[in-house]
């Protein structure tokens, strides 16, 4: 079968129209303002926590900057590292970001084996609201202060138990600082989240926790917990009746966490920019505020609002924190 020249011109005509419309279309996708779909926040613990909280506070006020849903989604798992391969894998379009804590973005890696690096596969956008740890206890325990409790734990060594919310958690150091300032011993047993181990403290189940302290403040304000000591140099503005930890007779415990948004690597600079410009507009929001101290947060400090200063701060965290890590032995459950 033969076909005319004129034919096979207008074939390649047609062929090079096909082509110039694909072009065209990726050309016109690719232009498309960010975001021009859902955003979704893999937040590195269970749901029900105050983490977990802050994340949709802050969704909340920023699916209207944006101008598109913000989707929050939790996935715990060894030590969140679960959550923040995911984050890594993601495309680096801005549409999938993480949301931790110090624990999960810096301590799990001295911990766990990872498949990423935790400073070069993510982008800092943005620090959120830090919170301090305190040490609270079953409201039938015995003790009443820090330091009958003391007195109370080293009457019963290893008898007592303690939640630890995963290895590479905060509580983990804030309850191994505790023992070794005060000579005492208990056993720690693991859980996935704050909220499956405060709901085991408020039921009675275990002893203690030196929990996130916006965590369980609503339960302590009920009742339904005790508190012993604060683990700032300050009384914490959320539970002001609370005595510091040095207060209370125990030097040298001080253990605050702080949260932060990230973005896989290769994320462009603009679209960085623009959550991360999203993120302070909701701090800087009046209701905002008053539902971040609602959760005993404080906001973070205005230097450190751009991605160049998070960035840096994370860094530094993870210069900190892991030789302290890597000399206290401490390993995957």
């Amino acid at each position: 079968m033969r076909i005319s020249a004129s034919a096979g011109l207008n074939m390649k005509k047609l062929m090079v129209s096909v082509l110039l419309g694909i072009l065209a279309g990726a050309s016109t996708a690719q232009a498309q303002p960010y975001p021009s779909r859902p955003i979704t926040v893999v937040v590195a613990l269970p749901a029900g926590g105050a983490v977990d909280a802050l994340a949709r506070v802050m969704a909340d006020h920023m699916k209207n900057t944006l101008g598109q849903p913000i989707i929050v989604e939790n996935m715990g798992g060894a030590g969140g590292t679960l959550s923040i391969a995911r984050v890594v894998r993601s495309a680096p379009d801005g549409y999938t970001l993480g949301m931790g804590t110090l624990g999960q973005y810096v301590i799990s890696g001295a911990i766990y084996p990872l498949p990423f690096d935790m400073l070069a596969d993510l982008a800092p956008v943005a620090l959120l609201p830090n919170v301090p740890y305190w040490l609270v206890g079953r409201k039938t325990l015995t003790p009443n202060s820090l330091k009958e409790l003391v007195d109370w734990l080293k009457a019963n060594p290893d008898k007592a138990s303690a939640t630890s919310v995963g290895t590479a958690s905060m509580a983990r150091f804030c309850g191994m600082g505790f023992q070794k300032a005060t000579g005492t011993s208990f056993q720690f047993v693991p859980y996935r989240g704050g909220a499956p181990a405060l709901n085991d403290l408020v039921a009675g189940q275990i002893d203690l926790s030196c929990d996130l302290a916006a965590n369980s403040l609503a339960q302590y304000r009920i009742g339904n917990i005790k508190a012993f000591a604060v683990m700032t140099k300050a009384r914490w503005f959320a539970a002001p009746d609370v005595p510091t930890a040095e207060e209370a007779g125990v030097s040298g415990l001080l253990y605050s966490t702080w949260h932060g948004f990230w973005a896989p690597k290769g994320t462009p600079p603009d679209v960085i920019a623009k959550v991360n410009a999203a993120a302070n507009a909701a701090m800087a929001d009046a209701e905002v505020r008053k539902r971040i101290a609602a959760l005993g947060m404080d906001l973070p400090p205005p230097q450190q609002s751009t991605p160049a200063a998070f960035a840096a701060f994370h860094k530094a965290e993870v210069e900190k924190w892991y030789p302290i890590v890597k000399a206290a032995g401490v390993k995957v459950e």
